[in-house]
Protein backbone atom coordinates (compact mmCIF):
# COMPACT_ATOMS: atom_id res chain seq x y z
CA UNK A 1 0.00 0.00 0.00
CA UNK A 2 3.26 2.30 -0.27
CA UNK A 3 2.53 3.33 4.05
CA UNK A 4 5.51 5.50 4.78
CA UNK A 5 5.97 4.41 8.92
CA UNK A 6 8.60 6.45 8.96
CA UNK A 7 6.15 9.56 9.26
CA UNK A 8 5.23 7.84 12.33
CA UNK A 9 8.08 8.95 13.94
CA UNK A 10 8.80 12.63 12.91
CA UNK A 11 7.56 14.66 15.14
CA UNK A 12 6.57 17.11 12.40
CA UNK A 13 4.09 15.17 10.14
CA UNK A 14 0.55 15.41 10.74
CA UNK A 15 0.04 11.63 10.82
CA UNK A 16 -1.08 9.73 13.57
CA UNK A 17 -1.85 5.54 14.51
CA UNK A 18 -5.30 6.33 13.65
CA UNK A 19 -4.68 7.28 10.01
CA UNK A 20 -1.97 5.12 9.55
CA UNK A 21 -4.20 2.22 10.34
CA UNK A 22 -7.02 3.44 8.07
CA UNK A 23 -4.75 3.66 5.33
CA UNK A 24 -2.68 0.10 6.44
CA UNK A 25 -6.73 -0.67 5.65
CA UNK A 26 -6.98 0.24 3.03
CA UNK A 27 -10.01 2.55 3.93
CA UNK A 28 -10.35 6.39 3.95
CA UNK A 29 -8.52 8.16 6.56
CA UNK A 30 -11.01 10.46 7.45
CA UNK A 31 -11.13 10.74 11.15
CA UNK A 32 -13.58 8.30 12.52
CA UNK A 33 -14.70 6.37 9.16
CA UNK A 34 -18.45 7.24 10.86
CA UNK A 35 -17.94 7.72 14.27
CA UNK A 36 -16.30 10.64 14.79
CA UNK A 37 -19.56 12.20 16.97
CA UNK A 38 -19.59 14.59 19.74
CA UNK A 39 -21.78 14.92 22.42
CA UNK A 40 -24.32 18.19 22.36
CA UNK A 41 -26.15 17.79 25.31
CA UNK A 42 -27.73 15.65 28.85
CA UNK A 43 -31.09 16.12 29.77
CA UNK A 44 -33.25 14.10 32.45
CA UNK A 45 -36.99 13.82 33.32
CA UNK A 46 -37.64 12.43 36.36
CA UNK A 47 -41.15 9.86 35.78
CA UNK A 48 -43.85 9.11 38.37
CA UNK A 49 -43.74 5.08 38.92
CA UNK A 50 -44.10 2.98 41.60
CA UNK A 51 -40.39 4.78 41.93
CA UNK A 52 -39.51 8.16 40.66
CA UNK A 53 -37.53 6.77 37.57
CA UNK A 54 -34.88 9.14 36.51
CA UNK A 55 -34.80 9.13 32.56
CA UNK A 56 -31.32 10.31 30.96
CA UNK A 57 -30.93 11.08 27.28
CA UNK A 58 -27.42 12.29 25.73
CA UNK A 59 -27.63 13.86 22.70
CA UNK A 60 -25.19 14.48 19.76
CA UNK A 61 -24.40 16.48 16.76
CA UNK A 62 -24.97 12.97 14.41
CA UNK A 63 -28.67 13.42 16.01
CA UNK A 64 -28.44 9.90 17.42
CA UNK A 65 -29.78 10.17 21.08
CA UNK A 66 -28.94 7.50 23.68
CA UNK A 67 -31.56 6.80 26.39
CA UNK A 68 -31.01 5.47 30.18
CA UNK A 69 -31.79 5.43 33.51
CA UNK A 70 -30.61 6.36 37.23
CA UNK A 71 -31.84 4.28 40.17
CA UNK A 72 -34.56 6.27 42.06
CA UNK A 73 -33.44 8.79 44.87
CA UNK A 74 -33.64 13.07 44.89
CA UNK A 75 -30.48 14.83 43.61
CA UNK A 76 -29.65 12.26 40.27
CA UNK A 77 -30.95 15.11 38.11
CA UNK A 78 -28.98 17.71 39.85
CA UNK A 79 -25.68 15.44 39.89
CA UNK A 80 -26.34 15.01 36.35
CA UNK A 81 -26.70 18.24 35.01
CA UNK A 82 -23.46 19.02 37.26
CA UNK A 83 -21.49 16.46 35.03
CA UNK A 84 -22.90 17.67 31.70
CA UNK A 85 -19.82 19.50 31.12
CA UNK A 86 -17.44 17.10 31.44
CA UNK A 87 -19.78 15.09 28.41
CA UNK A 88 -20.34 17.95 25.54
CA UNK A 89 -17.80 17.55 22.93
CA UNK A 90 -16.54 14.30 24.34
CA UNK A 91 -16.62 10.63 22.06
CA UNK A 92 -19.95 9.04 23.18
CA UNK A 93 -18.35 5.37 22.10
CA UNK A 94 -15.43 6.26 24.95
CA UNK A 95 -17.80 4.62 27.59
CA UNK A 96 -15.07 3.39 30.27
CA UNK A 97 -13.12 6.28 29.63
CA UNK A 98 -15.86 8.77 30.06
CA UNK A 99 -17.23 6.81 32.97
CA UNK A 100 -14.00 7.10 34.63
CA UNK A 101 -13.44 10.69 34.05
CA UNK A 102 -16.86 11.48 36.09
CA UNK A 103 -16.13 9.04 38.87
CA UNK A 104 -12.93 11.26 39.07
CA UNK A 105 -14.22 15.14 38.48
CA UNK A 106 -16.90 14.46 41.05
CA UNK A 107 -14.75 13.10 43.70
CA UNK A 108 -15.64 15.95 46.03
CA UNK A 109 -19.35 14.79 45.53
CA UNK A 110 -18.60 11.18 46.49
CA UNK A 111 -18.60 9.28 43.79
CA UNK A 112 -17.38 5.65 45.50
CA UNK A 113 -20.86 5.24 46.91
CA UNK A 114 -24.51 7.00 47.03
CA UNK A 115 -26.50 8.92 44.72
CA UNK A 116 -23.14 10.09 42.68
CA UNK A 117 -22.41 6.44 41.57
CA UNK A 118 -26.54 6.17 40.61
CA UNK A 119 -26.37 9.80 38.53
CA UNK A 120 -23.09 8.36 36.51
CA UNK A 121 -25.14 5.05 36.30
CA UNK A 122 -27.70 6.90 34.81
CA UNK A 123 -25.16 8.29 32.32
CA UNK A 124 -23.58 5.29 31.42
CA UNK A 125 -26.41 3.07 30.43
CA UNK A 126 -27.74 5.98 28.19
CA UNK A 127 -24.13 6.21 27.12
CA UNK A 128 -24.44 2.06 25.45
CA UNK A 129 -28.04 3.18 24.11
CA UNK A 130 -25.99 5.60 21.92
CA UNK A 131 -22.95 3.41 20.74
CA UNK A 132 -25.11 0.49 20.08
CA UNK A 133 -27.03 2.55 18.06
CA UNK A 134 -24.01 3.98 16.94
CA UNK A 135 -22.22 1.47 15.54
CA UNK A 136 -25.47 -0.18 15.07
CA UNK A 137 -25.10 -3.74 17.08
CA UNK A 138 -27.19 -4.20 20.24
CA UNK A 139 -26.05 -2.68 23.97
CA UNK A 140 -25.06 -6.91 24.72
CA UNK A 141 -22.47 -7.26 22.04
CA UNK A 142 -20.78 -4.18 23.42
CA UNK A 143 -20.56 -6.30 26.54
CA UNK A 144 -19.15 -9.40 24.66
CA UNK A 145 -21.64 -10.99 23.26
CA UNK A 146 -24.13 -13.44 24.68
CA UNK A 147 -24.81 -16.36 26.75
CA UNK A 148 -28.45 -16.27 26.06
CA UNK A 149 -31.45 -14.84 23.90
CA UNK A 150 -33.81 -14.16 26.97
CA UNK A 151 -33.02 -13.72 30.92
CA UNK A 152 -35.59 -14.81 33.47
CA UNK A 153 -36.99 -12.42 35.55
CA UNK A 154 -38.24 -12.80 39.34
CA UNK A 155 -41.60 -10.93 40.16
CA UNK A 156 -41.47 -8.75 43.65
CA UNK A 157 -44.65 -9.65 44.89
CA UNK A 158 -46.74 -7.78 47.07
CA UNK A 159 -50.48 -8.36 49.46
CA UNK A 160 -52.88 -6.11 51.12
CA UNK A 161 -51.86 -8.33 53.83
CA UNK A 162 -48.41 -8.99 53.61
CA UNK A 163 -48.35 -10.37 56.98
CA UNK A 164 -50.69 -12.64 56.61
CA UNK A 165 -49.06 -16.34 55.29
CA UNK A 166 -52.45 -17.29 53.96
CA UNK A 167 -52.69 -13.67 51.74
CA UNK A 168 -48.86 -14.35 50.30
CA UNK A 169 -49.41 -18.05 49.53
CA UNK A 170 -52.64 -16.83 46.98
CA UNK A 171 -50.84 -14.45 45.98
CA UNK A 172 -47.80 -16.14 44.81
CA UNK A 173 -50.21 -19.18 43.17
CA UNK A 174 -52.33 -15.67 41.06
CA UNK A 175 -48.91 -14.52 39.76
CA UNK A 176 -47.71 -17.95 38.93
CA UNK A 177 -50.61 -18.86 37.03
CA UNK A 178 -52.20 -15.77 35.50
CA UNK A 179 -48.87 -14.17 35.29
CA UNK A 180 -46.90 -17.35 33.97
CA UNK A 181 -43.76 -16.25 36.16
CA UNK A 182 -41.87 -18.60 37.30
CA UNK A 183 -39.53 -17.12 40.14
CA UNK A 184 -41.35 -14.62 42.82
CA UNK A 185 -39.88 -12.48 45.62
CA UNK A 186 -41.53 -11.66 48.92
CA UNK A 187 -40.62 -9.29 52.10
CA UNK A 188 -40.45 -10.71 55.04
CA UNK A 189 -39.63 -7.37 57.47
CA UNK A 190 -43.20 -7.08 57.62
CA UNK A 191 -45.12 -6.95 61.33
CA UNK A 192 -46.17 -9.70 62.73
CA UNK A 193 -47.68 -8.54 66.01
CA UNK A 194 -45.32 -9.93 68.80
CA UNK A 195 -42.45 -6.97 68.24
CA UNK A 196 -41.92 -5.24 71.52
CA UNK A 197 -39.00 -3.11 70.05
CA UNK A 198 -38.28 -3.16 66.11
CA UNK A 199 -35.39 -0.25 66.66
CA UNK A 200 -33.32 -2.67 68.46
CA UNK A 201 -33.38 -5.23 65.36
CA UNK A 202 -33.52 -8.43 67.95
CA UNK A 203 -35.97 -10.90 66.54
CA UNK A 204 -38.52 -12.67 69.46
CA UNK A 205 -39.17 -16.18 68.81
CA UNK A 206 -42.67 -15.73 67.58
CA UNK A 207 -41.55 -13.36 65.50
CA UNK A 208 -39.22 -15.67 63.85
CA UNK A 209 -41.64 -18.21 63.95
CA UNK A 210 -44.15 -16.10 61.81
CA UNK A 211 -41.47 -15.50 59.35
CA UNK A 212 -41.24 -18.95 58.75
CA UNK A 213 -45.10 -19.48 58.67
CA UNK A 214 -44.86 -17.12 55.40
CA UNK A 215 -42.51 -19.09 54.02
CA UNK A 216 -43.78 -22.19 54.14
CA UNK A 217 -47.29 -21.25 52.70
CA UNK A 218 -45.61 -19.70 49.78
CA UNK A 219 -43.13 -22.47 49.21
CA UNK A 220 -45.54 -25.27 49.81
CA UNK A 221 -48.27 -23.78 47.56
CA UNK A 222 -45.88 -22.84 44.38
CA UNK A 223 -43.99 -26.41 45.01
CA UNK A 224 -41.91 -27.22 41.80
CA UNK A 225 -43.55 -23.96 39.95
CA UNK A 226 -41.48 -21.60 40.64
CA UNK A 227 -38.67 -20.48 42.54
CA UNK A 228 -38.99 -18.23 45.63
CA UNK A 229 -36.79 -15.46 47.49
CA UNK A 230 -37.41 -13.28 50.57
CA UNK A 231 -36.27 -9.85 51.14
CA UNK A 232 -34.97 -8.72 54.64
CA UNK A 233 -34.31 -4.89 53.78
CA UNK A 234 -31.44 -5.06 56.33
CA UNK A 235 -33.65 -4.94 58.85
CA UNK A 236 -32.37 -7.89 61.73
CA UNK A 237 -29.39 -7.91 64.45
CA UNK A 238 -26.52 -10.90 62.83
CA UNK A 239 -27.60 -13.13 65.71
CA UNK A 240 -31.05 -12.58 64.85
CA UNK A 241 -30.33 -13.35 61.02
CA UNK A 242 -28.24 -16.46 61.94
CA UNK A 243 -31.51 -17.67 64.17
CA UNK A 244 -34.12 -16.77 60.96
CA UNK A 245 -31.82 -18.25 58.41
CA UNK A 246 -31.33 -21.68 60.54
CA UNK A 247 -34.83 -22.04 60.84
CA UNK A 248 -35.46 -21.31 57.18
CA UNK A 249 -33.37 -24.63 56.29
CA UNK A 250 -35.66 -27.03 56.10
CA UNK A 251 -38.17 -24.65 52.80
CA UNK A 252 -37.20 -24.73 49.71
CA UNK A 253 -35.82 -20.71 49.85
CA UNK A 254 -34.16 -19.76 46.73
CA UNK A 255 -32.73 -17.21 48.63
CA UNK A 256 -32.80 -14.80 51.76
CA UNK A 257 -31.82 -11.41 50.90
CA UNK A 258 -30.33 -8.65 53.36
CA UNK A 259 -30.67 -10.46 56.69
CA UNK A 260 -28.70 -7.66 58.39
CA UNK A 261 -27.42 -3.68 57.33
CA UNK A 262 -25.07 -3.74 54.90
CA UNK A 263 -21.90 -2.00 56.29
CA UNK A 264 -20.27 -4.68 59.01
CA UNK A 265 -18.83 -7.48 55.64
CA UNK A 266 -17.67 -9.45 59.18
CA UNK A 267 -20.81 -9.98 60.24
CA UNK A 268 -22.43 -10.59 57.05
CA UNK A 269 -19.79 -13.63 56.12
CA UNK A 270 -20.65 -15.32 59.51
CA UNK A 271 -24.36 -15.39 58.51
CA UNK A 272 -23.43 -16.82 55.30
CA UNK A 273 -21.17 -19.30 56.47
CA UNK A 274 -23.71 -20.24 59.49
CA UNK A 275 -26.20 -21.40 57.25
CA UNK A 276 -27.51 -23.60 54.62
CA UNK A 277 -30.09 -21.38 53.37
CA UNK A 278 -28.66 -19.24 50.52
CA UNK A 279 -27.65 -15.87 51.30
CA UNK A 280 -28.13 -12.37 48.38
CA UNK A 281 -26.54 -9.37 49.47
CA UNK A 282 -25.44 -6.81 46.79
CA UNK A 283 -27.47 -3.59 46.30
CA UNK A 284 -26.45 -1.30 48.86
CA UNK A 285 -22.69 -1.24 47.99
CA UNK A 286 -21.52 0.34 44.88
CA UNK A 287 -19.27 -0.60 42.21
CA UNK A 288 -17.10 -3.77 41.95
CA UNK A 289 -15.11 -2.00 45.17
CA UNK A 290 -17.90 -2.51 47.23
CA UNK A 291 -18.81 -6.09 46.11
CA UNK A 292 -15.02 -7.06 46.59
CA UNK A 293 -14.69 -8.56 49.93
CA UNK A 294 -18.44 -9.92 49.75
CA UNK A 295 -16.93 -12.11 47.42
CA UNK A 296 -13.11 -12.29 48.44
CA UNK A 297 -14.59 -13.54 51.83
CA UNK A 298 -17.39 -15.73 50.60
CA UNK A 299 -19.39 -13.63 52.65
CA UNK A 300 -22.40 -14.26 49.95
CA UNK A 301 -24.15 -17.30 47.93
CA UNK A 302 -25.74 -14.56 45.10
CA UNK A 303 -24.41 -11.16 44.38
CA UNK A 304 -27.29 -8.91 43.95
CA UNK A 305 -26.13 -5.79 42.28
CA UNK A 306 -28.58 -2.68 40.92
CA UNK A 307 -26.93 -2.24 37.49
CA UNK A 308 -28.57 1.44 37.50
CA UNK A 309 -27.61 2.10 40.82
CA UNK A 310 -23.87 0.60 41.20
CA UNK A 311 -22.40 2.00 38.79
CA UNK A 312 -23.81 1.04 35.49
CA UNK A 313 -24.02 -1.67 32.43
CA UNK A 314 -20.40 -2.50 32.54
CA UNK A 315 -19.12 -2.20 36.24
CA UNK A 316 -22.35 -4.74 36.42
CA UNK A 317 -20.48 -6.89 33.64
CA UNK A 318 -17.06 -6.42 36.29
CA UNK A 319 -18.88 -7.68 39.09
CA UNK A 320 -20.27 -10.47 37.26
CA UNK A 321 -16.58 -11.46 36.55
CA UNK A 322 -15.28 -10.92 39.89
CA UNK A 323 -18.50 -13.33 41.05
CA UNK A 324 -17.21 -16.09 38.84
CA UNK A 325 -14.05 -16.25 40.52
CA UNK A 326 -15.67 -17.73 43.47
CA UNK A 327 -18.42 -19.28 41.58
CA UNK A 328 -21.03 -17.30 42.76
CA UNK A 329 -24.13 -16.54 40.39
CA UNK A 330 -25.74 -12.92 39.80
CA UNK A 331 -29.11 -12.26 40.47
CA UNK A 332 -29.50 -8.22 39.52
CA UNK A 333 -31.76 -6.55 41.87
CA UNK A 334 -34.00 -4.13 39.83
CA UNK A 335 -36.64 -1.52 40.77
CA UNK A 336 -36.32 0.38 37.42
CA UNK A 337 -38.12 1.27 34.36
CA UNK A 338 -38.55 -0.31 31.42
CA UNK A 339 -35.57 1.69 30.16
CA UNK A 340 -33.52 0.02 33.17
CA UNK A 341 -34.95 -3.36 32.83
CA UNK A 342 -33.83 -4.31 29.73
CA UNK A 343 -30.52 -2.62 30.31
CA UNK A 344 -30.27 -4.71 33.33
CA UNK A 345 -31.44 -7.69 30.66
CA UNK A 346 -28.53 -7.33 28.22
CA UNK A 347 -26.21 -7.32 30.88
CA UNK A 348 -27.35 -10.31 32.07
CA UNK A 349 -27.62 -11.81 28.36
CA UNK A 350 -23.94 -11.09 28.67
CA UNK A 351 -22.60 -13.00 31.57
CA UNK A 352 -22.24 -16.45 32.13
CA UNK A 353 -23.31 -16.70 36.23
CA UNK A 354 -26.87 -14.64 35.70
CA UNK A 355 -29.70 -15.98 37.62
CA UNK A 356 -32.49 -13.32 36.63
CA UNK A 357 -33.17 -9.60 36.59
CA UNK A 358 -36.07 -8.32 39.11
CA UNK A 359 -39.48 -7.03 37.96
CA UNK A 360 -41.16 -4.32 40.89
CA UNK A 361 -43.91 -2.86 39.16
CA UNK A 362 -46.11 -5.49 38.45
CA UNK A 363 -49.42 -3.93 40.42
CA UNK A 364 -48.40 -0.24 37.78
CA UNK A 365 -50.85 -0.98 34.97
CA UNK A 366 -48.55 1.41 32.78
CA UNK A 367 -45.42 0.32 33.28
CA UNK A 368 -44.62 -1.26 30.04
CA UNK A 369 -45.96 2.11 28.06
CA UNK A 370 -43.40 3.92 28.99
CA UNK A 371 -41.78 2.46 25.73
CA UNK A 372 -42.81 0.97 22.19
CA UNK A 373 -41.94 -2.12 22.73
CA UNK A 374 -43.55 -5.24 25.02
CA UNK A 375 -40.54 -6.27 27.37
CA UNK A 376 -41.41 -8.66 29.42
CA UNK A 377 -43.81 -12.48 28.29
CA UNK A 378 -43.98 -15.16 29.93
CA UNK A 379 -41.88 -14.23 33.03
CA UNK A 380 -38.60 -13.57 30.65
CA UNK A 381 -37.18 -10.52 28.66
CA UNK A 382 -36.12 -11.14 24.97
CA UNK A 383 -33.42 -9.95 24.49
CA UNK A 384 -33.75 -7.45 21.83
CA UNK A 385 -31.76 -7.36 18.27
CA UNK A 386 -31.85 -3.51 17.51
CA UNK A 387 -29.05 -1.77 17.87
CA UNK A 388 -28.51 -0.03 21.69
CA UNK A 389 -30.98 -0.68 23.97
CA UNK A 390 -33.48 -1.77 21.91
CA UNK A 391 -36.62 -0.04 23.59
CA UNK A 392 -37.90 3.67 22.35
CA UNK A 393 -39.52 5.66 25.26
CA UNK A 394 -43.17 6.30 24.66
CA UNK A 395 -42.81 10.39 24.87
CA UNK A 396 -46.68 10.65 25.11
CA UNK A 397 -46.21 8.26 28.27
CA UNK A 398 -43.47 9.84 29.99
CA UNK A 399 -44.96 13.60 29.97
CA UNK A 400 -48.38 12.04 31.09
CA UNK A 401 -46.57 9.91 34.10
CA UNK A 402 -43.74 12.75 34.54
CA UNK A 403 -43.01 13.74 38.26
CA UNK A 404 -44.99 17.52 38.65
CA UNK A 405 -43.03 20.41 37.57
CA UNK A 406 -40.35 18.54 35.46
CA UNK A 407 -39.12 19.95 32.35
CA UNK A 408 -39.87 17.14 29.58
CA UNK A 409 -37.20 15.95 26.78
CA UNK A 410 -36.18 17.66 23.71
CA UNK A 411 -37.43 15.67 20.81
CA UNK A 412 -34.65 14.22 18.98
Amino acid sequence: MGVDYSRLHDPNAEYTMRDLSAETMGVTSERGGGRDVEITDVQTTMVDGNFPWTLVRIYTDAGIVGTGEAYWGAGAPELIERMKPFLQGENPLDIDRLTEHLVQKMSGEGSIGGVTVTAISGIEVALHDLAGKILEVPAYQLLGGKYRDEVRVYCDCHTEEEADPIACADEAERVVEELGYDALKFDLDVPSGHEKDRANRHLRAPEIEHKASIVEAVTERVGSRADVAFDCHWSFSGGSAKRLAKRLEEYDVWWLEDPVPPENHDVQREITQSTTTPITVGENVYRKHGQRRLLEEQAVDIIAPDMPKVGGMRETRKIADLADMYYVPVAMHNVASPVATVASAHVGAAISNALAVEYHSYELGWWEDLVEETVIEDGSIEIPEEPGLGVTLDMDAVAEHAVEGEVLFDEA
